[in-house]
């Protein structure tokens, strides 16, 4: 453990105006510090630190900005990890408008460095919360739109950053009904653009974070029917990773959306068990109105999640999978419960549909 005297002094030389070689050294102790837990509970007690940490993202130094984004993400890390609710770096607002602007800063190469902060920071509520508040500060030049076009810009940053963990950061400021609202703004098209990542095999991470934004987003029921509309189509993108190369009958394919049928004999489906649950809990909570149940009985979904059902061997998949087939299949409910989520439903089904992260 570093001595608490020596954090003082090292504080001296942790500024943008310190010499450039003790800068580096103070630096390079500091980022060691936030491999451990110890290290960074350590630094935490010393406020000048992450202040002074923050400070030196933006040093003209490359090697000096970089290593301080390197430590700010590595405490941000720590800090949701350990479950706080609140936090001084979700809360600065100076720290809030560097991360966003250097996210959209087309020449910036610590571009993905600031969405893993972010990414940090908005997963605990409220910094998720502060985020947003910064976003939609009227004079502030960065705007969720500006990081959506970001995102879906293709070699946006001309330093190499490939911006995938903003994906992760859109989909936790959907957890905010804001967030939700601007995604569904049916003007913006917002949706239509982010859907073609839900088959993203570039990144994973990026394929999550989108998908894990649609499902929060099919938590607004009364949005059901325009994305299950041809304005957005969006079944057939949440149902297409879930879909094989198994052979149908004509018969079985009839009403299927055309994307969904003939598929080559190499088609693969998702790897990734939590993007495949989140996709399957977006289809069931399509199914939480009687008009959404519809449309998704009539495009044939039974089908692909029986083909699924008999493909997948993870066991945590398995329930999530079979809740959805009973809905698929089973009665529809009696008159005046006909919303699922106004009516007593088994409890394991009721956890699919109601919980949103």
């Amino acid at each position: 453990m570093a001595d608490p005297y020596v954090l003082e002094e090292l504080s001296n030389f942790l500024s943008v105006s310190a010499r450039p070689d003790l800068k580096a050294s103070a630096l390079q102790y500091v980022v060691g510090l936030t491999s451990s837990a110890d290290g960074i509970q350590l630094l935490q007690s010393h406020a000048k630190l992450p202040e002074a940490l923050v400070a030196l993202t933006q040093d003209t130094d490359d090697k000096i900005s970089s290593d301080a984004f390197k430590c700010v993400v590595n405490l941000t890390a720590h800090i949701v990890d350990g479950g706080e609710s609140t936090n001084s770096f979700a809360s600065d607002k100076k720290l809030l408008s560097i991360l966003l602007k250097t996210v959209v800063d087309r020449s910036n190469f610590n571009s993905d460095n600031a969405c893993k902060v972010l990414t940090n920071i908005t997963r605990d509520p409220s910094g998720c919360r502060h985020v947003m508040e910064v976003l939609q500060e009227q004079d502030f030049p960065v705007k969720l739109v500006t990081l959506v076009e970001a995102f879906g810009t293709k070699d946006y940053n001309n330093k190499n950053a490939n911006l995938d963990y903003l994906g992760t950061v859109l989909s936790n400021l959907t957890q905010l009904p804001e967030g939700r609202e601007f995604v569904l703004d049916k003007d913006r098209c917002v949706i239509q653009r982010l859907l073609p990542y839900i088959h993203y095999q570039g990144s994973g991470v990026r394929r999550r974070g989108i998908v894990a934004a649609l499902r929060n987003c099919c938590f607004e029921t009364d949005y059901h029917d325009w994305l299950l509309s041809e304005a957005v189509d969006i079944l057939p993108h949440l149902l297409l990773p879930l879909a094989g190369p198994e052979e149908l009958t004509e018969e079985e394919m009839e009403g299927m959306p055309e994307d969904l049928q003939y598929l080559d004999e190499d088609k693969k489906r998702e790897t990734n068990k939590d993007i495949k649950k989140m996709l399957i809990e977006a289809v069931m909570k399509l199914c939480a109105t009687k008009s959404g149940r519809k449309v998704v009985q009539d495009k044939r979904t039974y089908i692909i999640m029986r083909e699924y059902h008999q493909w997948e061997k993870e066991p945590s998949l398995m329930q999530p999978c079979e809740d959805l087939i009973q809905i698929l299949i089973g009665d529809e409910p009696e008159p005046g419960m006909e919303n699922l989520q106004e009516v007593t439903i088994p409890d394991k089904i009721a956890k699919s549909l109601e919980n949103t992260s």
